[in-house]
């Protein structure tokens, strides 16, 4: 049965999709792709059937349940979006990738090199297709960054040094669903992905990093409150990267607050989402769309890293990156999103990183 809001439309290939996960990401992206065109067929699984049911009921979903291998194996699913735990995500992926079916999973595309590499080679064994979703990719500025560094703007790349903020209420939200997804391979994962595509073709072979404790650690958790690195490319460019998510509570950021800065021989890019200029402040409280039950009275809008919820639908690069997964799918139009490769290199350097800030001493790349 075709719900409405999946009205047949001018198209290529008809999608049936499958969400594995019903948490935020996965209801968030299952919410977009229920008003695409394409979607013909879509079904949500989640390891708590409620959740699925709910979510499932909300996009109008043609099938739901508790078992996520189940919802990958049906026939009318051709492509699956896995958006469980970080840690829950090489099962699902594999499975799809044996069925033939594309992927795209939430960033990173594992928690240890293991999983990733299983991923990896999956991948190739299977001629799969698989994207991992670094949504940051979709913000306008860093592709319209990455169209002037390709066009040679900045000629040689000498340096890019990028960092970011958030509060410790969204850190604890992070560690709570997944103790092992610190701020460095949760948050920093993302402007690793982007210094190393706006360096595409130049590896990243050196890692040195300090962080430090405190706020994390006293609530029982080996996360740093504070890490920085430098990653040295082969060519000598380096890259400074910076994470600090132990800002007090009711700091007004409502997801990523970060600068970036590429440097080059013939040009410079700077780059700033804070939205300090973009500010609510009210009594009656800003909810945090990722901190459940999270109020703060002053917020910079436009700061949560996936989009925002207005006027009765989702906006940001999230919703710009799921529907460009999904006309990729549809139409072979391009998709910008990093491949199973990248999405090993980053885990590798973001591993590296807190390698390194744990040691205190310089690590080689690749890691073995």
């Amino acid at each position: 049965m075709v719900e409405q809001g999946r009205q047949k439309g001018i198209i290529g290939r008809e999608l049936g999709i499958a969400f594995v996960g019903a948490g935020r990401m996965g209801s968030q992206r299952a919410t977009i792709a229920s008003t695409h065109p394409a979607v013909r067929f879509l079904a949500v699984a989640d390891i708590d059937p409620a959740r699925a049911r709910t979510v499932g009921e909300k996009v109008n979903a043609d099938f739901t349940s508790g078992d996520n291998i189940e919802v990958i194996s049906r026939p009318e699913v051709n492509a699956v979006v896995v958006s469980t735990p970080e840690h829950e995500h090489t099962r699902a992926v594999l499975q799809a990738l044996e069925l033939g079916k594309p992927v795209l999973v939430e960033k990173p595309i594992a928690l240890d090199l293991g999983d990733a590499r299983k991923i990896v080679a999956a991948v190739r064994e299977t001629q799969g297709d698989l994207f991992v979703g670094y949504t940051k990719r979709y913000t306008r500025s860093y592709i319209l960054a990455k169209e002037y560094i390709a066009k040679g703007c900045l000629g040689q790349t000498l340096v890019a040094t990028t960092r970011v903020y958030n509060s410790r209420a969204q850190a604890f939200q992070i560690l709570k669903r997944s103790p092992h997804a610190s701020p460095v391979l949760d948050v920093l994962t993302y402007y690793v992905d982007l210094v190393c595509w706006f360096l595409a073709g130049n590896a990243p072979v050196e890692v040195v990093a300090r962080g430090q404790k405190g706020v994390f650690r006293a609530a029982g958790y080996g996360a740093d409150d504070v890490t920085w690195a430098i990653v040295t490319f082969a060519d000598g460019a380096v890259a400074s990267l910076g994470v600090d998510y132990a800002l007090p509570e009711k700091y007004p950021s409502l997801g990523q607050s970060p600068r970036m800065e590429v440097l080059g021989t013939e040009g410079v890019i700077l780059l700033s989402e804070e939205h300090k200029e973009h500010i609510i402040y009210t009594n009656r409280g800003v909810s945090h769309g990722y901190v459940p039950g999270h109020d703060v009275n002053m917020a910079f809008l436009g700061t949560s890293s996936s989009g925002d919820y207005a006027l009765g639908d989702f906006w940001g690069p999230q919703a710009d990156e799921t529907r460009g997964w999904l006309d990729y799918l549809s139409t072979g139009r391009p998709c910008i999103l990093p491949r199973a490769e990248e999405g090993l290199r980053t885990l590798e350097v973001t591993l590296a990183i807190e390698r390194a800030a744990k040691t205190k001493e310089p690590v080689t790349l690749p890691l073995l």
